[in-house]
């Protein structure tokens, strides 16, 4: 196992994505810098890090490989990318998109990837109306919790919050740690967060 740090320092950045990549990337460049300045060993970045489109065709159209340019090396910390959009190696036959958290390195290689499994649909009559199961595939897979230098780290997205088994099958695997990078809606996030 990784030995860690008796105060290993870890940073959660917030940010507001926009359909702008260059912008948010900057955003979240800055956030990464400021963090490692402060000894952060591992940054979470959220779930919609990469951009957050105003609809799913929009999204689709945004969407890169795992290995497009928008994935990069900072700063000598680890990266955890809370969601990013997807372009499968199915792309060219789905047409759907994944929505992935992806584990850097300090080397900037990618450690682990994991696709939410559990896409969230939600309702709200003249508030809020989000499919995400109309242009993203569900991932097929748990990830197995990773050495982090701030602990074993299990993979998750958002809604999988509400699905306790993914939670216990990571704990029981081993994780110090769950991370759930989420981008709620304002409604929607209240009456997940309160638990």
């Amino acid at each position: 196992a990784m030995a860690l740090s008796p105060r290993a320092v870890v940073a959660v950045a917030q940010v507001t994505s926009t359909p702008d990549k260059e912008h948010n990337w900057c955003q979240c460049s800055a956030l990464v810098r400021a963090a490692a300045a402060r000894g952060a060993r591992l940054v979470f970045l959220p779930e919609g890090f990469d951009f957050i489109g105003t609809g799913p065709e929009q999204s689709l159209g945004l969407a890169e490989p795992l290995h497009g340019h928008t994935v990069g090396r900072e700063c000598d910390v680890w990266l955890s990318l809370g969601g990013f959009h997807e372009r499968g190696s199915d792309w060219d036959t789905t047409g759907r998109i994944y929505n992935c958290h992806i584990l850097l390195d300090s080397s900037g290689d990618v450690v682990a990837t994991y696709r939410k499994t559990h896409l969230y649909d939600a309702e709200l009559p003249g508030r809020v109306s989000l499919r995400e199961s109309s242009f993203t595939n569900p991932g097929r897979a748990l990830v197995p919790p990773v050495d982090t230098p701030v602990g074993k780290l299990g993979l998750a997205v958002c809604y999988d919050l509400r699905f306790p088994e993914l939670a216990l099958a990571l704990r029981g695997a081993g994780a110090q740690i769950l991370a759930y990078p989420s981008a709620f809606t304002v409604p929607t996030g209240a009456a997940h967060w309160e638990v």
